[in-house]
C-alpha cells in the first residue's frame, strides 16, 4: 500500500465519521423536541369547520419570513379553548358567518425569533404594510413586540370571521407592492375576512378594538366577533381586535416551547 493510499483512506475514513456524528447529532435533536401536554389538541381534530390561514408558516407577515418553531400550518391549542372556539363556531355558522384563525398556540423559539428582528433596526422590508406609521426603535415600548406572549401558554389566538360562502384568500406574492393595513379593504392585501378596518398584525392604534375612529360596518363586525367570543370565556386584548385568550387558562404561568406540528401532538394522546 502507497502513502497516498493509506491517506487518502484516512480521509475518507474522518469523513465517513464526521457523516456519521453529523447524522447522529441531527437524530438526538429530533427525538429531544419538546412534546405538548396531553391536553393540548389540534384545533382541526375538535372543530375541522374553522379555517386556518396560519401566517407565520408562510412569508406574509411582518417579518417577511417563516417563523422559528413554525414546522406545519396547524392550530394548536388547549382542549377548553377549543372547545369553546367550537361552540363559538356553531353558532356562527346559523348566522351565515364561519371562524378564521391566523394563530394560535405559538413556541417561545418564535416570539425570541420576533425579538431578534425587532433588535435589528435595518430590516424593515415589511414596514410598508404592517407598521407604516410606527418608528421600528419604538415597536417594545409601545407593546408590539416582548419578550414573552401569552400565545405560548397555548389558550391564545388571532382570530378574525369569514362570510359563507367562504371565498379562499389568493396566495401571497412577496414580489407585490406593499399595501398599508389600514388602507381601504378593497386595496390593502385582500384578506377573505369581513371588513374590520384593518388587516391582521396591523401595528397601528387603528387595531384597537374600540378606537373610536372605527365605525358603521367595520365596528360592527368587531363587535360581532366580540360578542360571539366572550360569552364562552374568551378576553379581547383592547389593542387588537383579533386577539383573544381563554379563560381560565389551564398553565397561566407556562411558556411552551415545543414546535407547531402535528408531531408535537403525537404520543400525547
Amino acid at each position: 500500500m502507497t502513502r497516498l493510499t493509506t491517506v487518502a483512506r484516512g480521509l475518507i475514513t474522518a469523513f465517513a465519521a464526521l457523516l456519521a456524528a453529523t447524522a447522529s447529532t441531527a437524530t438526538a435533536q429530533a427525538k429531544t423536541e419538546p412534546k405538548a401536554p396531553e391536553d393540548f389538541v389540534a384545533l382541526r381534530s375538535v372543530d375541522p369547520t374553522i379555517i386556518q390561514e396560519m401566517r407565520y408558516v408562510t412569508p406574509h407577515n411582518f417579518v417577511g419570513e417563516r417563523i422559528d418553531g413554525y414546522l406545519q400550518p396547524t392550530c394548536i391549542l388547549t382542549r377548553p379553548a377549543a372547545q369553546a372556539l367550537h361552540k363559538a363556531q356553531r353558532k356562527l355558522l346559523r348566522q351565515g358567518y364561519t371562524l378564521k384563525v391566523y394563530d394560535c398556540y405559538r413556541p417561545q423559539r418564535a416570539v425570541d425569533h420576533f425579538v431578534r428582528w425587532a433588535e435589528d433596526l435595518d430590516d424593515e422590508a415589511m414596514k410598508g404594510e404592517f407598521y407604516p406609521n410606527v418608528d421600528k426603535t419604538r415597536l417594545f415600548a409601545d407593546g408590539y413586540i416582548a419578550e414573552k406572549s401569552g400565545h405560548s401558554r397555548g389558550s391564545t389566538l388571532d382570530i378574525t370571521l369569514v362570510r359563507l360562502p367562504a371565498k379562499p384568500t389568493r396566495p401571497y406574492d412577496p414580489e407585490e407592492p406593499l399595501v398599508p393595513c389600514f388602507a381601504p379593504k378593497g386595496e390593502r392585501f385582500p384578506d377573505n375576512s369581513i371588513d374590520m378596518g384593518t388587516g391582521f398584525d396591523c401595528f397601528d392604534t387603528l387595531s384597537h378594538t374600540l378606537d373610536p375612529r372605527i365605525q358603521g360596518e367595520q365596528r360592527a363586525n368587531r363587535l360581532l366577533l366580540k360578542s360571539a367570543l366572550e360569552g364562552l370565556g374568551f378576553v379581547n386584548l383592547a389593542e387588537e381586535w383579533w386577539h383573544y385568550t381563554y379563560k381560565p387558562e389551564p398553565y397561566p404561568d407556562t411558556y411552551f416551547d415545543f414546535p407547531v406540528s402535528r408531531k408535537s401532538l403525537t404520543g400525547a394522546h
